[in-house]
Parts: structure tokens; C-alpha cells; sequence
């Protein structure tokens, strides 16, 4: 255990582990896992008190140091990571956030701790995340460090190994993505009076209600991950997604559907006896729902099961 002062030369337990927060944040845009991103903190951690008495004290910026440390190991795990989605049953969505969770992979609510707390804004909406799981590993760690982080390029370069040019490069091919007009998705009142309108349609089975609030090119993602059943393919079309949802809750009596925010935005929290089964997130444009992600597989869920009261 390292000692909880620091001396004249080395900053305190207290405020490296202020900086938690901050990695825990840019670990899961990063990776799209808060397991994931926790384990990267841990890492990050382990790495700074692994270094000599004399290496910490030549750090002249701890904080610096700790961004760029997590930020080589998120690029690491991006490379494999692809590799493991490829293995990966079905569709690979994100792990969804809740909007007041403050809590941990392995499940529960923890109110007194703010440490473990992700900060929901635009950067971490479920359509951002899926579309950065579709650029490069150092496009996404380029984008996510300087767009949201602000971190300068001179400095990512010594984090991605390329020239800052090079970086500036990197970050803006992956914003270019982002651009697209298919990515792009209100998270106004709009976006709240749409995702309650679904709800109703979808408790009253209104098929004809239903598919005049999709998009005719809107497409369907579940992610089972081979635990729970799913679609192992985008659905796509608003006929084939209307009657998909519909199918779904008509399979399981007694489901409830509740409001709730899903990554900074609204979205729907599926409940059977109390419990969360599913969490689904819609993706609306110009008054319509053009995507829907809805994960499934439990070990994806801990942010809701830990507050639920069967």
C-alpha cells in the first residue's frame, strides 16, 4: 500500500487518485466497457507505483503522465479487442450507462463515491460509441483525446507513436465518420416525446402507430452476447423492426417498459418482475427513430440490475 502523503517531490495518494474519475471516463469512451475502463485504471495505477522512487519524482505532470499511460493501454486493447468482437456471438453493442449510476462493474449502487462515476454528455451517446467501434484504434484514441479531452496533439503523439501532423490526421478522419448524416441524432425534448411515443405504441401494439414513428431505413442492433437470445443480424427496414419489437414483447407477459435515460439521452428500460432484462436505446432524426440498440446480455446490465427491487 503506498504511503497516503506524498513528499515535497511527489504529489499525494489523494490527488493521484483525483484523477480516477478522469480515467475511468476516458477509458469507457475509449472502449465502450466500464469493465473494461476500470481495468485500465487499475493498470494505470499499478504501472505508476510499479516505477522507482526516483522515475515518479522526475514526472514533472502526474496527471499528464496518468492520461498518457491509460491512453497506450486502451490503444493495446482496441487492437485486440476487434479481434475478440470478431469471435464475438451476434452484434457487439456498447455498454450502457445509466443516468444518476454511480457504480461498478460488478454490480450495486455506491452513492458515496463519485470517483466511480461516468459523465454522460454527447461523447458517450450509444450512436457515437457504435460508430467509433468502426474507425481504427488510433483514430478513435486520437478523436477521444483531443476532441472531448482536449489534449493537444504534440501530445498524442507520444501516446499513438505517430508525428502530431500524423494525429491531427487521425482525428479528423474519425469526426468525418461521426459527420455522417446517418450518425447524427437529436437528444432534445424531440428526442423524449418520440422515445414516449414508442413506449405507448409498443404497450398498446400499435402496429400502424409504431411504424409511422420509424424512419423507412431504420435499423435494428441487439447484443446477446450468446447469453440471451437475439437477433444475430441488423434488422433493417420499418416494417421488419415494427413487427420484430412487437414479436419480442409478446413472447415475454408482463414486461414493462420504462423511461429512463440511456447514455445521456432518453431510452427505455425493459423490466419483467421488477427486474431489468434489457436496455434499449433509439437514435432519432428529424422527428423520426432511425436506429435501435437494444443489449440484452446481462453482464452488460450491472448499471440497472444494481438498482432494481424485484
Amino acid at each position: 500500500m503506498p504511503p497516503p502523503t506524498g513528499s515535497a517531490d511527489q504529489p499525494s495518494l489523494g490527488s493521484l487518485l483525483a484523477e480516477r474519475r478522469h480515467l475511468l471516463n476516458l477509458g469507457y469512451r475509449m472502449l465502450g466497457s466500464v469493465q473494461e475502463a476500470e481495468d485500465v485504471v487499475q493498470e494505470t495505477y499499478a504501472r505508476w507505483y510499479a516505477l522507482p522512487e526516483e522515475g515518479r519524482e522526475a514526472i514533472e505532470a502526474p496527471a499528464a503522465w496518468l492520461t498518457r499511460v491509460a491512453s497506450r493501454i486502451c490503444l493495446d486493447q482496441l487492437a485486440s479487442a476487434r479481434v475478440r468482437r470478431e469471435r464475438y456471438t451476434g452484434e457487439w453493442l456498447p455498454e450502457p450507462v445509466r443516468h444518476s449510476a454511480t457504480w461498478t462493474s460488478t454490480g450495486g449502487a455506491d452513492a458515496g463515491d463519485p470517483a466511480d462515476r461516468i459523465t454522460l454528455d454527447e461523447s458517450v451517446g450509444m450512436g457515437m460509441l457504435v460508430v467509433l467501434e468502426s474507425v481504427t484504434p488510433a483514430e478513435r484514441v486520437a478523436f477521444v483525446l483531443h476532441d472531448v479531452f482536449g489534449v493537444p496533439f504534440t501530445e498524442i503523439a507520444e501516446t499513438v507513436g505517430r508525428t502530431p501532423a500524423a494525429c491531427r490526421q487521425l482525428a479528423s478522419s474519425a469526426r468525418r465518420r461521426l459527420a455522417h448524416p446517418r450518425n447524427s441524432s437529436s437528444t432534445g425534448p424531440g428526442h423524449r416525446q418520440i422515445v414516449s411515443a414508442f413506449r405507448a405504441a409498443c404497450e398498446t401494439g400499435d402496429l400502424g402507430t409504431l411504424v409511422e414513428l420509424l424512419d423507412p431505413g431504420v435499423e435494428s442492433r441487439s447484443d446477446g452476447g450468446g447469453k440471451v437470445r437475439a437477433a444475430l443480424r441488423p434488422v433493417l427496414g420499418r416494417d421488419k423492426v415494427s413487427r420484430l419489437v412487437l414479436g419480442l414483447l409478446r413472447k415475454e407477459p408482463g414486461v414493462e417498459l420504462v423511461e429512463d435515460e440511456v447514455n445521456g439521452a432518453p431510452g427505455l428500460a425493459v423490466r419483467i418482475a421488477g427486474t431489468t432484462v434489457a436496455v434499449l436505446s433509439l437514435g432519432v432524426r428529424d422527428g423520426l427513430v432511425t436506429d435501435l440498440w437494444l443489449v440484452v446480455n446481462p453482464d452488460k446490465l450491472h448499471a440497472w440490475t444494481g438498482y432494481d427491487t424485484p
